[in-house]
């Protein structure tokens, strides 16, 4: 198991990250979830991305730090990545599709019909697809259970990667599964953003509170799906690891890690 993450500087305050795990599997190759900004977006800002999220986010537009090249660092070639799965399409999610055109794309078919029929806007930018990438997906009803959760087993890959709806942040949005050992890791993508967030006292960070607030779907469906993911770190934090897209503290805790 690889955790993909940017280089930082000083211990705080930290910079929001993008994290990425890139998953080595026996019958299904790498399997990379999430991208993360791309090549594109590093190199061609204004064709590629929103301003004013650009603006609004400063991202650090650095080639090194694209999941293709940390991919190439490691000593694959980028055509081994044969599965991408997202958590949802925002641009910071899926940015570096283009950089990965061969793969299979597995998203929820909620996320990719709002995603199509929204862009271009602030958070979907169809430069990220315009390449067409050969998309996967999934209705976000019924399946086996997952602590309880729903899970869906993505076509091609092993049951140790499962997809765990986890709805409110954007109108398909899911989390990821890995079985790492006797170990689940669950990528939460923006179901919640500050690991403190599933603290039993619940604390939200208040500046990345109110980004989450104001790029929310459904309000009360986000809300219950944190409430969900506490229930789900208080009684099974001994078989489940949670991670959000953007803490970097949690991102630092998984690097030190036994998964690294």
């Amino acid at each position: 198991m690889r955790q993909l993450e940017p280089t930082y500087e000083g211990p705080t305050p930290a910079p929001a990250v993008n994290h990425c795990l890139l998953v080595e599997t026996d019958s299904a190759g790498l399997v990379l979830v999430e991208t993360g900004l791309g090549l594109d977006d590093v190199r061609n800002l204004a064709g590629s991305l929103d301003a004013g999220w650009v603006e609004m986010v400063q991202p650090v537009l650095d080639e090194e730090e694209t999941a293709v090249r940390q991919v190439t660092r490691l000593g694959y070639s980028p055509d081994d990545v044969r599965h991408i799965v997202v958590t949802h399409l925002d641009v910071d999610h899926c940015g570096g599709l283009p950089d990965f055109p061969d793969a299979r794309v597995h998203v929820l078919a909620a996320e990719l019909d709002t995603a199509l029929g929204e862009a271009p806007s602030l958070r979907y930018r169809p430069a990220h697809w315009a390449h067409g990438p050969k998309w996967v997906t999934y209705p976000a009803g019924s399946g086996p259970d997952w602590y309880g959760f729903t899970s869906i087993q993505p076509a091609g890959l092993p049951p140790e990667i499962r997809l765990i709806p986890l709805g409110g942040h954007t109108l398909g949005h899911t989390g990821v599964a890995v079985r790492d050992g006797d170990r689940w890791l669950l990528h939460c993508g923006d179901a919640y953003y500050y690991h403190r967030e599933l603290d039993g006292d619940h604390h939200p960070h208040p500046i990345m509170d109110i980004v989450q607030s104001r790029s929310e779907a459904h309000h009360d469906l986000r809300l219950g799906t944190q409430a969900r993911l506490r229930e789900l770190v208080r009684d099974h934090g001994d078989e489940v690891s949670v991670f959000s897209a953007h803490d970097p503290w949690e991102l630092r805790r998984h690097l030190a890690g036994p998964t690294v």
